[in-house]
């Protein structure tokens, strides 16, 4: 195994080229998910992809898990700070399936919903399916998103060492890294994503080669 250190617009670029080059699946329609802690920058990244895209003239439609969350009654049934209710019950994968990947299949109707709940508010957020066309790239971002199932083309997952996730997670929300132990243990990120980043040096990503 070979790591190539980039800067952080670099690896943006060569992301965008590998995701430029996959072939349509039979929906016509790239899902690629950008994998990780909210503390290795998965949003940051996601976006400046997405941005490339656009200038090669590819159509995006950028989403993020966290407006795919559970009614906060669901949420925090077990507490505002349980790992296993984070790990298993935060995010509403079912809701992303119906809104998000079920219109991409062969033969949906390309809408898609780009935001079902606003968590801080607590309550649907009031927007309209939006189309992605033949030939667009849908760009998921957020936590915990492997292992579920979820039909990506291209998983690409940012990782921490349990050091630096702890450095970089803010303290109030210290409650989450056991979840992303089981995280770990359970999924193992690193080897089920299809491109792995070690992101502990947000100045210097290094993309893992082979």
């Amino acid at each position: 195994m070979q790591v190539r250190p980039l800067t952080p617009d670099a690896l943006a670029e060569t992301l965008g080229e590998r995701v430029a080059q996959l072939p349509p699946p039979p929906g016509g329609r790239l899902r690629i998910a950008v994998d990780g802690a909210a503390a290795a920058g998965t949003a940051p990244l996601a976006d400046a992809v997405a941005e490339g895209l656009r200038l090669l003239g590819r159509p995006v439609l950028r989403i993020s898990s966290g407006d795919f969350l559970r009614p906060a009654s669901l949420r925090l049934e077990y507490g505002h700070q349980d790992a296993d209710a984070y790990y298993d019950g935060w995010l509403d994968a079912n809701a992303l399936f119906r809104e998000v990947f079920d219109p991409l299949e062969q033969g949906g109707s390309g809408l898609v919903l780009p935001a079902l709940w606003d968590a801080r508010a607590d309550r649907a957020v009031r927007t309209r399916p939006v189309p992605l066309p033949p030939g667009g790239v849908l760009l998921l971002d957020g936590p915990l998103l492997l292992g579920r199932w979820l039909p990506f083309d291209l998983s690409v997952h940012l990782w921490l060492s349990p050091a630096a996730l702890a450095r970089r997670t803010p303290a109030d929300q210290h409650w989450t890294l056991p979840a992303f132990a089981r995280y770990e243990d359970e999924v193992r990120p690193a080897e089920s994503a299809d491109l792995v980043v070690r992101a502990d040096d947000p100045r210097r990503p290094a993309l893992v080669i082979g």
